[in-house]
């Protein structure tokens, strides 16, 4: 039986952590990476990761996509790049059209229906014209406020009231998410930042309640978000990004989802640069209210960073067996870790 061969997009923070765990899984193999930095490119993946090749084949970092993803080379690309549909849709579209599956780690892909119908339908039109599936997960949105939220609503009759808080750190992620977050900024900065739409701070929100009220058999009839920053009074620095003491370590974040003009989905949500040099310790927390009222606490919280590359990874094998299409978190089956060769999981067509 040959390996699922899988090719990566993207070789930064991400992308190169989810090629440190295919590595140790069985029934897979990497056959091309694709990235454009300078740093990366024309050296041998296991040079760059740090890892011993062995009898492997080189896996050279080329920046030509064209040259890494042709038709019929891999079962499964990963995609990590880009965080919003509109950005990632014309790599999307190319991976789709070369007949390949493709899972993104674009948080706007969670759920691309919330914010860009249009490109969701075309995503999905193109998947189908290839015979071949397309998903967007991550740890958030993905899995901790919004496919774990509808779980619980499992055991649940009635639900009235949903609030889904995660308290993290964002220190194992990339530049992108740096500047995302507006981490290092001065609060000057920040505010105008927020004022002229350059900051996103987290990406999600909108996916997040979208997909947990589709799934439960809500109508949302507003959404709204805003955003704080999270201001340090030390000097703070992660791998990838530095926050001096009186600048901004972090963003705030917090949304809701209206049902009949009630709030009736919360999401809170502070992230920041080493947050417990001040005192702030990490968790994820669910609160449904309703028939039996739901109360769930994970401390500390489930790291972020792992936890994207995790669900990159444990999904390939679903998204292989997956009709063709567009497809989100509630549509597969639930993610579990993949601890047997990999190839066992797949149905045969």
């Amino acid at each position: 039986m040959e390996n699922i061969k899988i090719v990566i997009w993207g070789f930064g923070a991400m992308g190169s952590g989810m090629a440190k765990v295919l590595l140790k899984k069985k029934g897979v193999e990497i056959v091309g990476v694709c990235d454009r930095n300078k740093a990366r490119v024309g050296k041998d993946m296991y040079e760059v990761l740090g890892i011993e090749r062995g009898e492997r084949k080189p896996v050279i970092i080329n920046p030509n996509i064209e040259e890494v993803l042709t038709e019929g080379c891999c079962d499964v690309c990963l995609c990590a790049t880009d965080s919003f549909t509109k950005e990632a849709f014309p790599r999307l579209k190319f991976a789709l059209e070369k007949k390949v599956n493709v899972i993104s780690t674009a948080e706007e892909m969670a759920y691309p229906q919330a914010q860009n119908p249009e490109l969701a339908a075309e995503l999905d039109k193109i998947a189908k014209e290839n015979g071949v599936t397309i998903l967007g997960t991550g740890i958030n949105p993905g899995l901790i406020m919004d496919l774990l939220v509808v779980c619980l609503t499992g055991c649940m009759t009635d639900v009235e009231y949903i609030q889904a808080k995660r308290v993290n750190s964002l220190s194992p992620f990339g530049p992108a998410v740096m500047e995302e977050q507006g981490v290092g900024l001065t609060v000057e900065e920040f505010n105008k930042g927020v004022e002229n739409g350059t900051l996103s701070g987290h990406v999600g929100f909108a996916e997040s309640v979208k997909m947990i009220a589709d799934a439960i058999g809500w109508k949302i009839d507003k959404f709204e978000q805003q955003m704080a920053p999270i201001v340090t009074s030390v000097d703070r620095k992660s791998k990838y990004g530095f926050a001096a003491a009186g600048n901004v370590a972090g963003v705030n974040m917090t949304g809701q989802g209206y049902v009949n003009g009630e709030v009736k989905i919360d999401m809170i949500h502070p992230q920041q640069i080493e947050p417990e040099m001040e005192g702030t310790y990490t968790g994820d927390y669910i609160t449904i209210k309703g028939t039996p009222e739901v109360n769930m606490s994970i401390k500390p919280e489930v790291d972020g960073g792992l936890g994207t590359i995790a669900m990159c990874v444990n999904m390939i094998p679903h998204v292989i067996n997956a009709e063709p299409g567009l497809k989100t978190m509630i549509d597969l089956p639930v993610p579990r870790a993949i601890m047997g060769d990999m190839r066992e999981f797949i149905k045969r067509k």
